[in-house]
């Protein structure tokens, strides 16, 4: 691919800077985004690891929910607690369809007097249409065109955001702040999709550039693309949705029982509710029949989305739906569904490459221990 774009493709506030850095420009959720810089994904990916990477993540969407009732109405659509979400807390959800299967994946944050979605940038249009259909009564959505979301993550991530704002270095995991950055006032939360440390910052559009500027100018920070925040999530083990998650699997199937609040389950305070409820929690109960795993290759063959998996007798069992190579781990990497029975660690299975089977072995994530700050 080269810097040459259809008319079409929307541009984020920093697209000029990309260009500017030497950034390799593809196509992505009808943006113009950034993939690779000049040092390529390798280096970006470890740079990452080790000091800070500034990713530009406007694609995005964010979604102003408020109103007395939009904490009950946007529970409605989820199975997460957003009720009982404490002011200045953000948590992982799901949307979930009439069969129970996930429509997207994202975060919700309250920051007092209103919450903030930020939902996948394929969804997005997908996700307004929903909140408004389902919700558009009971709360008010106003949909954030003028801002930018920026990402910074990694272990200096803390030092340097305390450096703009000193209050930051206490922050936790997952807790969300309104702080005044680079002199304008930004959404912040303790996250992000690297298994690393990190924060992502909501800052109004007209400000992205001198943000994204001044966080450069910290000698532990580099501009990161696509490329490499696809193979650190892969890592950690992080889903991405149109392949790990789609609308036709459920969160039971996805291995995120975790992300589903034990208030919302048969047993606690609200259970059900949301859509497809009933399937879910029935999955909960009786199990599935197949379940999302990690996959190491037994040698150095990638293997990628959409590969068969096979059994030691030949039959199909399942199907990667991410992989590709760790630098961490310096050795491939993958995620996929296999038979619920054959989810152990350890079990050895065949991935089929061109016609050849590639040893694998199902393994635990997240492949690369996360680091988030808890305190």
């Amino acid at each position: 691919m080269n810097n040459i774009h259809p008319t079409h493709l929307a541009r984020t506030a920093l697209h000029e800077l990309h260009v500017e850095l030497g950034a390799r420009m593809v196509p992505f959720a009808g943006y113009s985004m950034p993939v690779q810089y000049r040092d390529g994904i390798l280096k970006e990916h470890l740079h990452t690891r080790s000091q800070a990477g500034l990713f530009d993540v406007s694609h995005m969407g964010q979604v102003r929910l408020s109103g007395p009732n939009a904490a009950a109405a946007l529970e409605a659509l989820v199975p997460v607690d957003v009720l009982d979400l404490p002011v200045g807390q953000q948590r992982y959800a799901l949307f979930t369809n009439d069969a129970g299967g996930v429509m997207d994946d994202l975060m919700v944050a309250n920051f007092g007097d209103f919450l903030l979605v930020v939902v996948n940038a394929a969804c997005k249009q997908q996700d307004i249409a929903h909140m408004q259909e389902r919700i558009g009564e009971h709360a008010r959505i106003e949909v954030l065109v003028d801002r930018s979301l920026l990402a910074i993550q990694g272990p200096a991530a803390s030092k340097v955001m305390a450096r703009l704002a000193p209050q930051l270095e206490k922050m936790v995991f997952m807790a969300v702040a309104t702080v005044r950055l680079a002199g304008v006032q930004c959404m912040v939360s303790r996250s992000g999709y690297t298994g690393e440390d990190g924060y992502e910052i909501s800052v109004p559009s007209t400000s992205a550039m001198d943000l994204a500027c001044e966080l450069l100018r910290h000698p532990e920070v580099k501009a990161i693309g696509l490329g490499a925040r696809d193979s650190l999530r892969l890592e950690a083990g992080l889903c991405l949705y149109g392949h790990d998650l789609d609308a036709e699997t459920t969160p039971v199937e996805s291995s995120l029982l975790w992300a589903l609040s034990k208030s919302r389950r048969a047993d606690g305070a609200r259970p059900g509710g949301y859509p497809g409820a009933e399937r879910i929690l029935a999955q909960i109960k009786e199990g599935v029949q197949r379940k999302r795993v990690g996959l190491l290759t037994k040698d150095r063959t990638p293997v990628r989305d959409g590969v068969e998996v096979m059994d030691e007798s030949g039959q199909r069992v399942g199907t990667v739906t991410s992989g590709g190579f760790g630098p961490t781990l310096n050795a491939p990497v993958a995620m996929g569904y296999v038979q619920a029975r054959l989810a152990q660690p350890g079990t050895v299975l065949h991935a089929v490459v061109r016609g050849r089977k590639v040893p694998m072995e199902v393994a635990r994530t997240p492949f690369v221990p996360q680091r988030y700050y808890r305190g």
